[in-house]
């Protein structure tokens, strides 16, 4: 059984990627050249997601940019602001009247991953829970949880190695979850799927495990998925973006003389010039790289210029 509708959670500050994140939001940053939040909905696309609802809430307009005429892939998207954060649970209640009375997945708009959510969505309604949360071991997140034959019994804000598994950020969730959460407030939905459970919710747990899972919270972690995607040819399979994985944009020029080894993206209208060396460096979109520059291991913003040897910094 499908599940036609999408709340993906795009309203994060991103202060770990500053400054990375000063002027774009982080669900939107490039990966080779292809908004990070997208992948989330080609991913949710094949599984049979219909339509999308997203929450921002710095620089809104930027989704707009991203997302014309409410719509992605011929599909519809609903952007909801949050000028005051909510949290994930506030999240949740506050687009209420969009989801309706259908069941509906959350799935957060940092993440990168090819993980098959068909054996979470399966589960979700053959076991007739009320949650179900994917599962991953070792992410490096907070929520620990305790899990038994598919029934979550224990969640808690500090992870435990002991304790089984992390919530691997993508769950499914039927609309009974409305009258549980207070309106108008900010508030994480784990404390209220942990008393839930102690109410005798059936929240389930499907472990996750195969593929790859990135966490785009920082700087090495942004670095670690372009390393992933360049040096072992990877490859989410639900992306059908023509040309997706080209290091260097066919818009952007590179000199002749100029070296680009190793990780390195050129992004969109890019300009590379004589006897430049990028290594391990990713152009956003319309940077300008003067001649004769070495960059090793920097990222250089949308628009921005650099000029003479940089290592391992954002301009």
């Amino acid at each position: 059984m499908d599940v036609a509708q999408a709340f993906v959670l795009g309203a994060g500050l991103g202060t770990r990627l500053r400054p990375l994140t000063d002027d774009l939001p982080k669900p939107l940053i490039p990966i080779f050249q292809k908004p990070l939040i997208t992948f989330a909905l080609d991913h949710l696309l094949e599984s049979g997601v219909e339509r999308f609802i997203i929450n921002t809430h710095r620089l809104p307009e930027s989704f707009e940019h991203v997302f014309p005429e409410n719509s992605y892939a011929g599909h519809s998207v609903t952007l909801v602001n949050e000028p005051v954060l909510l949290d994930t649970g506030g999240g949740i209640k506050n687009v209420q009247s969009l989801l309706g009375t259908k069941p509906f997945i959350v799935y957060s708009g940092d993440i990168l991953t090819d993980v098959d959510l068909e054996p979470l969505i399966e589960e979700h309604f053959r076991a007739q829970n009320n949650v179900t949360l994917g599962l991953r071991r070792n992410t490096g997140l907070g929520a620990g949880v305790v899990a038994r034959n598919g029934r979550i019994v224990a969640i808690s804000n500090e992870s435990n190695p002991t304790d089984n598994f992390d919530y691997a950020n993508i769950s499914v969730w039927n609309p009974e979850i409305f009258r549980r959460i207070p309106s108008n407030q900010k508030v994480s939905f784990i404390p209220i799927v942990t008393k839930w459970i102690g109410q005798n919710g059936r929240i389930g747990g499907v472990v996750l495990e195969d593929g790859k899972w990135f966490n785009i919270g920082s700087r090495t972690e942004y670095l670690e998925v372009h390393r992933a995607i360049s040096k072992e040819s990877w490859k989410p399979h639900y992306v059908k973006t023509p040309g997706w994985s080209e290091p260097i944009a066919a818009s952007a020029y590179v000199d002749p003389s100029a070296q680009v080894r190793g990780c390195s993206v050129v992004g969109a209208d890019c300009r590379v010039g004589k006897d430049a060396i990028l290594e391990d460096t990713i152009l956003w979109p319309g940077a300008q790289i003067a001649s004769r520059s070495n960059l090793r291991g920097c990222i250089v913003r949308s628009r921005c210029k650099a000029s003479g040897v940089h290592r391992n910094i954002d301009i």
